[in-house]
C-alpha cells in the first residue's frame, strides 16, 4: 500500500488524478524547481507537474511497485521526459531520504505524496486489491516482499482483526466482521478476493435491512483497505516518511499529502503540528482540503480524500511561483 508528486488514485478503469488544481496551487511548481513524486502510481499528478518545472527543473518519482512502475516510466518517457528532467526509482516513500542522498540531492523544493492503492493495482485482479473481480488475496505493493493478505488473515486472532478494521479503516462493524472472518476461515481458507467479500457480507447479514442497504459494499471496501494497510505496513512507512520529510525539504520548500482515511490524516496532522511547534514547518493546513461536488461526481473515489499542505521554514532560494 504514499505518499513529492503523486499517483492519481481513481476507480478501476480510469486514471484521473485527485485534487489536481488544489495540489498545483499549494505546491506552486515553477521552472527550475526540483520536485519529488513519492508515490508515482499511474503518473497522473507527475504529468501535471513536469511541464511546469521546465525549463531547468526536475522531477524524482518513487514507487515501490515493481510491476507497475516500469509501465508508468515508459508512458512518461514516451511523453518526452528524458533522464535529464525525470528520475524514477523503485522505492517506498519511506525511503525518500535515502533516494535523495543517492542522487546527490541534499533537499528538494516540492514534495507530493498520494497515499493508498493506485488505479492500475485496482485494475489488475491478480494483485488482489479489489473485489470487483475474483483473484488471489494478495494485496502486496511489492509481490516479492512480505506476507500476502490470505496468510495474514489465516493467522490473526479475532480481536486483532477487529482492531485492524477500526484503526485502519474506521469500520463501525469491526466486531461483527472479525467474527465472520474467523468463522469463514474455520470452514475453508479465505484465499480469494470474492471469498473475502462474501465473508464480510455474511457477517453483516444480521444487521437491519435498512442499515445494510445504506452501507452497500462500503464494509467490504473498508475491510480490503484495513488488510492492505496492514500487509504493506503503510502506517509505519508513513511515520518514517513524515519523520524524514523536514530534512528533505529546502528552506521555503512545500509539501502536499493526500490521505484516504482518518488514521493517515491524523498522522500527517500531528507531524505538521510538531513541525510547527519546533519551528521547522510553517503555514501548515489546520483543516484539510476536500474535493468539490464536481470532482466527486466525476470521480466517486475522491470522496475520502483529504489534502494537507505545509511550508518548510526559511526563505526559498528560488521563488515557488
Amino acid at each position: 500500500m504514499a505518499k513529492v508528486v503523486a499517483s492519481g488514485k481513481t476507480p478501476a478503469g480510469t486514471h484521473r488524478p485527485i485534487l489536481v488544481a488544489e495540489i498545483l496551487e499549494a505546491l506552486g511548481p515553477a521552472p527550475g524547481l526540483v520536485a519529488v513524486d513519492a508515490t508515482l502510481g499511474f503518473g497522473g499528478h507527475a504529468a501535471e507537474l513536469l511541464p511546469k518545472l521546465l525549463p531547468g527543473g526536475r522531477l524524482v518519482g518513487l514507487d515501490a511497485d515493481p510491476v507497475e512502475l516500469p509501465k508508468t516510466e515508459a508512458r512518461l518517457r514516451a511523453a518526452g521526459y528524458g533522464e535529464d528532467v525525470l528520475t524514477v526509482r523503485r522505492s517506498s516513500f519511506a525511503g525518500l531520504q535515502k533516494v535523495l542522498a543517492g542522487l546527490g540531492l541534499p533537499a528538494v523544493d516540492l514534495v507530493l505524496a498520494d497515499l493508498g492503492v493506485s488505479s492500475m493495482q485496482l485494475d489488475d485482479p491478480s494483485r488482489g486489491f479489489t473485489f470487483r473481480e475474483d483473484g488471489p488475496l494478495d494485496m502486496r505493493m511489492n509481490p516479492a516482499r512480505g506476507l500476502p493478505a490470505r496468510d495474514l488473515l489465516a493467522r490473526l486472532p479475532e480481536e486483532r482483526l477487529a482492531t485492524l478494521l477500526r484503526e485502519n479503516a474506521d469500520e463501525p462493524h469491526a466486531a461483527e466482521i472479525a467474527r465472520a472472518l474467523v468463522a469463514a476461515r474455520e470452514r475453508a481458507p479465505v484465499a480469494t478476493t470474492l471469498s473475502l467479500a462474501a465473508a464480510v457480507r455474511e457477517g453483516l447479514a444480521s444487521l437491519p435491512e435498512r442499515t445494510r442497504a445504506e452501507e452497500g459494499d462500503d464494509p467490504v471496501r473498508r475491510t480490503f483497505q484495513a488488510l492492505r494497510i496492514e500487509v504493506n505496513d503503510e502506517l509505519g512507512a508513513l511515520r518514517a516518511f513524515l519523520a524524514a520529510l523536514p530534512s528533505c525539504l529546502a528552506p521555503g520548500g512545500r509539501v502536499a499529502i493526500l490521505t484516504f482515511h482518518s488514521g493517515e490524516d491524523r498522522l500527517v496532522k500531528k507531524a505538521f503540528q510538531a513541525g510547527a511547534r519546533e519551528g521547522v514547518l510553517t503555514s501548515w493546513s489546520r483543516e484539510p482540503v476536500r474535493p468539490g461536488l464536481e470532482e466527486l461526481r466525476a470521480n466517486p473515489r475522491a470522496r475520502a480524500a483529504k489534502l494537507r499542505t505545509a511550508l518548510r521554514a526559511g526563505t526559498a532560494v528560488r521563488p515557488a511561483s
